[in-house]
């Protein structure tokens, strides 16, 4: 058995393991990185954001060929889509990025340690592969496992017809008809990918709209955006079981609006996507046997610098409380090792940005109008639709708004929310700018380039004060 010692040993490869791998050693520790499979990444680069939105690109793209070009004066005769040829190019968007990370290890020195972990003590762990076991001790541990799916009891996963995402944006063959269970950004996201190769597609919700936890002007946006382009839905529905008959699936399902009587129903189903969240995943590290402290949801338990109750081992990312969110864990593993390094580490968890990728995109920072209500905040919102800005025009994309919703005795933004052309990168302008405590009034007097899609975030921004220019 080798042996080998580290000031930091990160366990997991995925965006947060990987990057607070590569920061602590550019900070002068000795750094390893133990990942299970093949491929650097995480489940973000492997089967989850990178590959969804590789198919998500590819699909729109394909409808903007087959539906919308001849609108603009572009004729492509007759369009269709090669299954085969779209996964193998996510397959080497997936590799060429993996590769990536591969050679960032070997420029700023990282270890690459290809096993499963397991903790011996608070000081050391096991890497077991299939070429062997290797002891690995370290000063400190950071703990990146990332997160898994979640199953459903009435829903058992068997990778053809019943799925999860992972699955999901790896069909061999469009299914006739396929049953999505929840309307969160992975479900509508891999919904639209599937419907746009031709999918008739169902989406069964347990809460009353798409998207909970959102902005709710701007869910029913979503909503109309999504049964526009052929999604069918089900809300405050709660899925069964499953009833086969020969090799067609019947999903069972009951719905139950306020006072309404308790209805059920079945809805027929080549394949059932289960994307109703994600869980912690934290494998067979041991951490019972030495001591960390779970909460009732299988995260680990942190303080405020990410330390758990054991002073040697650090967590962050899908693992622990907040949202599961790529960049959420690559900023708390930076913060992190910053920290250890002995230099000042520190994560704004209300400037976290949201982001849906479906077509339109819908992005968000800060507060909803729900959350600012319900905590009896005074606030001022501005809003200015696309229909009105002249890039989105040019670009015969005009679906959406941007709303920014500011104090009113203060005028600091408390929330931005768009949903529209480019909502993922417009979305940038607000982090940064409620990152540095703007007011409405500092977004409005920015001078924006025209014609852009970023004068929309100026507008609403104007509206704050009533003032809009072009609406």
């Amino acid at each position: 058995m080798n042996s080998q010692e580290f000031d930091l040993v990160v366990i997991g490869a995925g965006p947060a393991g990987y990057t607070g791998a590569i920061r602590a050693a550019q900070l002068g520790l000795r750094v390893a990185c133990v990942e299970k499979e093949a491929k650097l990444g995480g489940t973000c680069l492997r089967v989850g954001c990178i590959p969804s939105k590789t198919l998500l690109d590819a699909t729109e793209k394909l409808v903007m060929a087959r539906d919308h070009f001849s609108h603009i004066g572009i004729r492509c005769g007759e369009v269709s889509a090669d299954i085969s040829t779209l996964m193998a190019r996510k397959t080497k968007v997936v590799e060429t990025l993996s590769g990536g990370i591969a050679g960032l290890f070997k420029k700023n020195k990282v270890t690459h340690l290809h096993g499963t972990a397991r903790f011996q003590s608070h000081e050391e762990l096991t890497v077991e592969s299939a070429s062997g076991s290797t002891t690995v001790k370290a000063r400190h541990f950071l703990i990146a496992t990332g997160s898994v799916p979640i199953e459903l009891p009435d829903l058992p996963f068997d990778g053809r017809t019943i799925i999860n995402s992972d699955q999901a944006i790896a069909l061999e063959k469009v299914p006739a008809k396929m049953v999505v269970i929840g309307s969160g950004a992975i479900g509508l996201e891999l919904s639209s990918v599937w419907r746009r190769l031709g999918a008739d597609v169902t989406v069964l919700e347990l809460f009353p709209s798409v998207l909970p936890g959102s902005d709710e002007e701007m869910a029913r946006l979503m909503e109309m955006a999504m049964k526009d382009q052929g999604l069918k839905f089900h809300f405050n529905s709660q899925a069964g079981g499953v009833r086969r008959e020969k090799d067609q699936l019947f999903v069972k399902y009951t719905t139950k609006a306020g006072d309404q009587k308790e209805q059920s129903g079945e809805l027929p189903a080549d394949v059932v996507l289960v994307a109703v969240g994600r869980r912690a995943f934290t494998g067979q590290l041991g951490l019972e046997q030495i001591g960390v402290k779970l909460d009732n949801r299988g995260r680990v338990e942190i303080n405020g610098h990410w330390r758990t109750n054991v002073e040697s081992i650090f967590a962050v990312g899908d693992v622990v409380a907040g949202p599961m969110l790529a960049h959420k864990a690559e900023e708390e593993a930076v913060a992190c090792v910053e920290q250890l390094a002995g230099h000042a580490g520190h994560v704004d968890y209300g400037t976290i940005p949201f982001v849906v990728y479906t077509s339109p995109e819908l992005a968000w920072v800060g507060k909803t109008q729900e959350q600012l209500k319900q905590a009896g905040v005074d606030f001022k919102v501005g809003k200015f639709r696309f229909a009105a800005n002249s890039r989105a025009i040019c670009m015969n994309d005009t679906f959406g708004m941007v709303k920014i919703l500011a104090d009113s005795q203060t005028d600091r933004v408390l929330g931005v929310h768009v949903i529209g052309p480019q909502a993922s990168s417009l979305i940038a302008e607000a982090v940064m700018a409620m990152a540095m405590g703007a007011s409405s009034e500092d977004i409005a007097r920015t001078c924006h380039a025209h014609p852009t899609l970023p004068e929309a975030m100026r507008e609403a921004a104007l509206g704050v004060d009533g003032r809009t220019i072009n609406s």
